[in-house]
């Protein structure tokens, strides 16, 4: 049972909260757990911005975070995997120079379930695109109650139920919840993945505030030379 929620703020990660988001994530994840201390070192050192936590006030103990890292969305195909986007769980392939906010992973820890934590992680990563001027957010959305249906749908059909409302998913109703758009679905974007046996969409949040650079002379080219990056 979750314990009573505590006044919390959302805020970028230090060295200093590596310990608690590993005890996270073997709370979530206890036989693979999704990040090791390294990586989240390697993350922190290569795109500090983009490491967001939701630590409780007075103690700051980790109750949710979201890893991130900024790539140029036509250097990957539609249906890259999760381990590809993220150069192996590394971040080496983050790109300053891209357009899209790539949304690695996103935990809360099972004793803050039900405290807005997601949502306001969500608010981070959408406040952190507008101040940096990129163009969206896109991630893999696990498809974590497919397992449910996998004998009576494929996971496109069961990725567009959940749009329609008629099924509900933990996590990719959430993020329909949170603006977001399913763009296509993924097989094989994860790796030993017993919930969403794999699959996942590919969602978007697009920043209302993006203006492209030339956009006046880019207005009147044609669709193909223009690089959405």
């Amino acid at each position: 049972m979750s314990r009573a929620c505590p006044v919390y703020r959302v805020r970028q990660a230090g060295a200093e909260d590596v310990p608690g988001m590993i005890a996270m994530c073997e709370a979530i994840y206890p036989e693979t757990p999704p990040w090791t201390r390294d990586q989240l070192a390697l993350h922190q050192r290569i795109f500090p911005e983009g490491q967001l936590v939701a630590v409780a006030d007075g103690t700051n103990e980790v109750m949710g975070s979201a890893s991130s890292l900024v790539v140029a969305w036509d250097d990957y195909e539609m249906n890259t995997s999760w381990r590809d986007f993220t150069s192996r769980g590394t971040f080496v392939n983050h790109d300053p120079a891209g357009r899209t906010l790539y949304g690695a992973d996103v935990m809360v820890h099972p004793a803050w379930q039900g405290c807005g934590v997601g949502k306001r992680l969500y608010e981070g990563r959408r406040d952190l695109v507008r101040r940096l001027g990129l163009r969206r957010i896109r991630a893999g959305a696990r498809l974590r109650g497919y397992h449910r249906y996998a004998e009576t749908h494929t996971p496109e059909q069961y990725a567009a139920e959940v749009v329609a409302g008629r099924i509900g998913d933990p996590t990719l109703s959430f993020q329909i919840k949170q603006g977001f758009s399913v763009l296509a679905v993924v097989r094989g974007y994860l790796r030993f993945d017993p919930e969403s046996l794999g699959n996942a969409a590919v969602i978007e949040w697009v920043n209302p505030e993006w203006v492209e650079p030339g956009a006046d002379a880019a207005s009147s080219a044609p669709a193909a030379q223009r690089s959405p990056r």
